[in-house]
């Protein structure tokens, strides 16, 4: 289905650790910061059992979309996997999933990163304040994305350092002032209670699909993938029953009390005022690296549907010297920025639930058609999962499972988008057709 590339192509920069810290960064978002408090409600001191139970079926996954990214070392991420497995229809339509729910995803986070920043500044609390805030930091971002991939990952691997800091910062300092007895699982959790708990962190986990979009630009893509999944999930976990722990341990029955900021309380307590502001200045930078990190990653959907023809050729274009899709770039840039001056978080999460289940359960049967078909669309030996096909099997049953506490009407925003995608499709299709004899293509 791709076409050929006649100008400039792109450059294989990233190693493991980067795209690591990319996925890290992307991973570990702004949602970490409530998280605790909302999983502290159900669960209480067992919560750490949800993070487990999340975590356990997120390494299904990711060990399906290693697998994947091992075979596969296009530039599109999941819709590159779906594509070759299944034809351009199905990876298209997997491909716009990812994009739509990456660019609202940024959107949203931008505007909360505003809404942060203007509680702060009160100049930038106004319309045109706001306005102007976002288009700087939406034009500072895709100015360093476009000058080069190395100089993009570079600053999502900074921004990374930078938003865990806080955090290990607050764990290690607040170990002191941990009560064990807030710690003690009086009464064990429901089946029940831990399922819907464990679905709330999928989107705590989640983030992976659009961190590997920029699989085209990877070095040695079939150890660099399967290694930078591994070393940022591990971390990702470690991180996140440590922060839980420690916020159980300082606060107790407190923690579930629904404060948007639970872990600047936390702080508070076992610090004082200045690792309060710490916190809140630490979920500032958390929520830059996102969009950092973003605006590294989503272009390259773009660029890869142009590449396929799914879009205009032009979103297609390297730039001649500093060999980015600088095109893709840019207006990824302006989308998402005008996502984030007119939207709220809120919105967002009414479709999030699905659309990241429904995606991950097309990277899990593409990794198991991938390997029946011993595809090797990339460079060295692809990674082969033990037991056959148990783990795509196990990672399959557990989306299933989630997905039936789906409501109807997140179903049906999936269906409008699907719809919307499927609309698209048809029309390139058509355009294409009628293009075809102008061209003297066969």
């Amino acid at each position: 289905m791709s076409r050929p590339h006649s100008g400039p192509s792109l450059v294989r920069a990233v190693g493991p650790w980067v795209l690591a810290a990319s996925i890290f960064n992307v991973t570990v978002g702004g949602g970490i910061f409530r998280a605790p408090g909302v999983i502290a409600g159900p669960l209480g001191a067992a919560a750490p059992l949800a993070y487990l139970v999340c975590a356990a079926a997120f390494a299904l996954i990711v060990c399906c979309i290693a697998e994947a990214g091992s075979r596969v070392a296009r530039t599109g991420g999941a819709y590159a996997y779906v594509e070759t497995a299944f034809g351009s229809f199905a990876g298209f339509l997997t491909g716009a999933l990812v994009w739509t729910i990456g660019s609202l995803a940024l959107g949203a986070v931008a505007s909360i990163l505003a809404g942060n920043l203007g509680a702060a500044f009160p100049a930038l609390a106004t319309p045109v304040g706001r306005t102007l805030l976002l288009v700087s930091v939406f034009g500072i971002f895709a100015a360093v994305n476009v000058l080069g991939v190395k100089q993009g990952a570079r600053l999502v691997t900074v921004g990374s350092i930078a938003k865990l800091l806080p955090l290990l910062v607050l764990v290690v300092l607040s170990i002191p002032a941990i009560d064990r007895a807030n710690l003690v699982v009086a009464d064990p959790p429901s089946a029940g209670s831990l399922a819907r708990a464990s679905m709330v962190l999928v989107f705590v986990f989640a983030g992976i699909e659009s961190a590997i979009v920029p699989s085209g630009e990877v070095r040695e893509p079939a150890r660099t993938v399967p290694r930078a999944v591994a070393i940022a999930m591990i971390g990702v976990t470690i991180l996140y029953l440590a922060i839980q722990v420690t916020a159980q341990g300082v606060l107790g029955s407190r923690l579930a009390a629904g404060s948007p900021v639970p872990l600047a309380d936390v702080a508070r307590v076992a610090i004082g005022e200045w690792g309060y502001s710490m916190v809140l200045v630490g979920a500032t930078i958390s929520m830059l690296a996102y969009v950092s990190g973003m605006v590294l990653a989503l272009p390259r959907q773009l660029y890869a549907f142009a590449e396929d023809g799914f879009l205009p050729r032009a979103l297609g274009a390297v730039h001649p010297r500093w060999r980015t899709p600088w095109v893709a770039i840019l207006v990824q840039a302006a989308i998402s920025c005008a996502i984030a001056i007119a939207s709220s978080f809120d919105q967002l999460l009414v479709i999030t639930n699905a659309v990241t289940l429904v995606l991950y359960l097309g990277c899990v049967v593409a990794a198991f058609e991938l390997r029946r078909r011993d595809v090797r669309d990339g460079q060295g030996t692809p990674v082969r999962l033990p037991l056959g096909p148990t783990i795509h099997i196990l990672a399959g049953a557990f989306i299933l499972v989630m997905l039936t506490s789906i409501a109807p009407r997140e179903w049906g925003l999936v269906a409008a988008v699907v719809g919307v995608a499927i609309a698209i499709y048809l029309v390139t299709r058509i355009v294409r057709r009628d293009l075809t004899p102008a061209q003297g293509k066969p």
